[in-house]
């Protein structure tokens, strides 16, 4: 299995994108990972909401294959402690084929066609975060389940 984490817009803060690649750098040491950005839509500033979610939608999806599984960061998903995302990783380890892709949208969420694509929907939390920081959110609990996962210190229960 391939777990990848895409998102829309490139992560524009320098910091978070040094972190983010850190994380991404060690997930790799347990399974492929990798991060892949969709660029922002141009002229976005002419375009309403509901059709920058329609574009962003069209973009996403086209970066999908028929045997992906798709998982949603999204508010309206289900919230796990680290301990239980650990568990859930380790099943999808053991039961998805080929790629579990991850996918953080736009500031005005997902398409419905996207909605409709999607496996499953996971939440960070009940907090909202900036998108660049959902990134660095989840690839540190992602590493952090995989050290979890293999019994390794990082994690403290």
């Amino acid at each position: 299995m391939k777990a990848v984490l895409l998102t829309v817009g490139k992560t524009d803060i320098v910091s978070i994108a040094t972190e983010i690649n850190n994380y991404t750098k060690r997930i790799a040491y347990y399974l492929p990972f990798s991060m892949e950005i969709i660029p922002d839509i141009k002229n976005k500033k002419n375009l309403s909401q509901s059709q920058q979610k329609q574009k962003e939608g069209e973009f996403i999806l086209s970066r999908l294959n028929n045997t992906d599984y798709v998982v949603l960061l999204d508010e309206g998903g289900r919230l796990f402690n680290s301990n239980q995302f650990a568990k859930h990783i380790e099943k999808k380890k053991n039961t998805v084929a080929r790629n579990l892709i991850f996918v953080v949208g736009g500031p005005y969420g997902f398409s419905e066609a996207v909605r409709a694509r999607a496996n499953e929907k996971i939440s960070l939390s009940k907090m909202t975060f900036t998108h660049q920081m959902v990134r660095l959110i989840f690839v540190e609990q992602f590493y952090r389940a995989m050290t979890i996962l293999n019994n390794e210190p990082y994690h403290h229960s």
